[in-house]
């Protein structure tokens, strides 16, 4: 097996769990175990209330620091909300934006995560931009339909540098803390038509440089089978990264898929 041709991400998503003593202490659990992280980008996303917390505990560490969500504007009357600025001056270089559990849950859309994609870029974080199917969808046979859609909307607008500089996670609804996972070959062929979209859109260069996390109970079981895959650049984890030994592990398997 050749070296993998883009390093790869392992993005934690924390969800809702862990209190800020909770969080201060797997943070430094995972911290113990930072030297594994050589070749990968290793990215911790705790809920909002912890992000201070954390922050300071894997400062001058190889992880970096994510948030699970972010609103489109800098500033202003809307309650409840966390603004692009907000998120960097607490010291996130990244963002998720449009988790399935966030349109399933509180209304998401391709055009408002289109949006936050543009304001997180102006504020110089990263966006981790989620599309997938649901399980009625991919049974119906309309997994490329549902991507092409998503991958559509959530790109309106953007030019072929701002497609370069995010992110896009394929997280298939129906495999999100299910315990079911699709198999490899069948998640990089979807890859490959996400790859397929962003080339015909813009070009190979930005289809070969664009990385593709896949999300959908990756643990350190499954880890080395999907990061093994060509078009698969990486992971986001929900609940293997809420313990500290599988997460560490599966940044073990990136390193070992990049040596």
């Amino acid at each position: 097996m050749g070296k993998k041709e883009r390093p790869l991400v392992i993005a934690g998503n924390w969800k809702m769990n862990k209190t800020v003593a909770e969080a201060r202490k797997l943070a430094q659990e995972l911290v113990e175990g930072a030297d594994i992280i050589q070749a990968s980008t290793a990215v911790l996303c705790p809920p909002f209330l912890t992000l201070e917390t954390v922050a300071k505990t894997i400062e001058s560490t190889a992880y970096r620091l994510g948030a699970q969500n972010v609103y489109w504007e800098n500033a202003g009357a809307y309650t409840g909300e966390v603004s692009p600025p907000m998120l960097r001056a607490v010291g996130c270089q990244y963002v998720i934006v449009g988790h399935s559990e966030r349109r399933q849950y509180f209304g998401e859309t391709d055009a408002s995560v289109n949006r936050r994609i543009k304001a997180a870029q102006d504020s110089g974080l990263i966006p981790i931009a989620c599309v997938g199917e649901t399980l009625q969808e991919r049974e119906a046979g309309k997994t490329r339909d549902v991507i092409k859609r998503q991958i559509t909307g959530v790109l309106e607008g953007l030019s072929a540098e701002a497609v370069e500089a995010l992110i896009i996670a394929y997280e298939p609804v129906w495999a999100i803390g299910t315990g079911m996972t699709a198999e490899p070959e069948d998640t990089d062929e979807v890859h490959a038509y996400i790859r397929d979209l962003v080339q015909e859109k813009y070009s190979p260069e930005v289809a070969r440089s664009l990385t593709i996390l896949y999300g959908g109970s990756v643990n350190d079981q499954n880890a080395q089978s999907l990061l093994s895959m060509r078009n698969i650049d990486g992971a986001l984890i929900g609940g293997a990264s809420l313990k500290a030994p599988s997460f560490l592990q599966i940044l073990k398997t990136a390193e070992s898929l990049m040596a």
